[in-house]
């Protein structure tokens, strides 16, 4: 069952929806069928279980009760917050176990719990979200490498005002009474992700496809450090075709032969300009580089000065 991205539910209504943080990592089922194994199996449907062998102990951790569970796979960072970067190390090795072993003690993985499909025999699906909720919480999976993290009934804005001040990638509400619909992205779990906002200088473009290739399909930004133009990602979405025709005009009235960042972008067909025009974008989170993760274009700000000449 799939999320679809939305707003926090209206205040009138939020007591009918439970809050749980959003996790930025890799979506699995795990199957515990009482007999001491286990299965991971990514969205796709891949056989991931050799990629995690410290999720391995989790086979015992219901005895010979069985159970269909849903989670997500993630690394931590050095606050207790899911980090996609170092996960990425991690993914991708279920063909590799002994290097998966070794990345095991560097990198840890740790699987964040929150809904149970099936139980000692008994489908759950059809059962309310706040059911399936208190059962799971009921089987006290708690461990090394596995938790059971809380959901909040109510309160929001509260847990909203949380995980931003947090640096949390937003909350998930999920409806109270909803089913659990395997496969469907459903209204009845919303994702409402914390965006951030940076300024950024545009140093670069790329043509779009089709009938666009006069217009930006992305532009390449950056950020002044130490009188550098440093990159700091590819913006291909947010703007309107308006917003796109003007950008359009700006660009091929900037163009210049050069690359004005730092270090040249690894982007082909790129198309450089005079890093004059400072943009607004929304993003979720940083990479350890400092690139923008999930960057989407806001407004130009041609208020801001792009922090003096290149």
């Amino acid at each position: 069952m799939l999320a679809t991205p939305g707003p926090l539910p209206p205040a009138e209504v939020e007591d009918q929806w439970a809050f749980e943080v959003k996790q930025d990592g890799q979506r699995a089922m795990v199957y515990l069928p009482g007999d001491g194994t286990i299965l991971l199996r990514a969205r796709s449907g891949t056989d991931i279980t050799a990629a995690y062998p410290e999720l391995l102990p989790l086979a015992d951790a219901l005895g010979a009760r069985s159970a269909v569970l849903d989670g997500e796979i993630v690394t931590l960072d050095d606050q207790g917050r899911s980090d996609f970067e170092r996960l990425q190390q991690r993914m991708g090795l279920a063909s590799a176990p002994a290097k998966a072993a070794r990345m095991a003690g560097r990198v840890p993985a740790h699987l964040m719990l929150f809904d149970v499909v099936h139980l000692d025999g008994r489908l759950l699906t059809g059962l309310p979200y706040a059911e399936r909720r208190e059962l799971l919480t009921s089987l006290g999976l708690a461990g090394p490498a596995w938790s059971t993290p809380a959901a909040i009934t109510g309160h929001g804005a509260e847990a909203w005002k949380m995980a931003r001040e947090a640096g949390l990638e937003g909350l998930i509400a999920k409806r109270l009474i909803s089913r659990y619909e395997p496969g469907a992205r459903s209204k009845s779990w919303v994702k409402i992700k914390v965006h951030r906002l940076a300024d950024v200088v545009i140093g670069g473009w790329v043509p779009g496809r089709g009938r666009l290739t006069a217009l930006p399909g992305a532009v390449l930004v950056g950020e002044r450090h130490d009188g550098l133009l440093h990159y700091a990602g590819s913006v291909g979405t947010g703007w309107s075709e308006a917003e796109r025709i003007c950008l359009a005009e700006l660009l091929q009235a900037a163009a210049i032969g050069t690359c004005p960042f730092a270090q040249v972008p690894p982007v082909a067909g790129a198309r450089w300009v005079l890093p004059r025009l400072v943009g607004e974008v929304r993003y979720t989170s940083r990479t350890r580089a400092g690139r923008l993760r999930h960057p989407s274009w806001h407004r130009l700000r041609p208020d801001l000065a792009p922090g003096g000449p290149a």
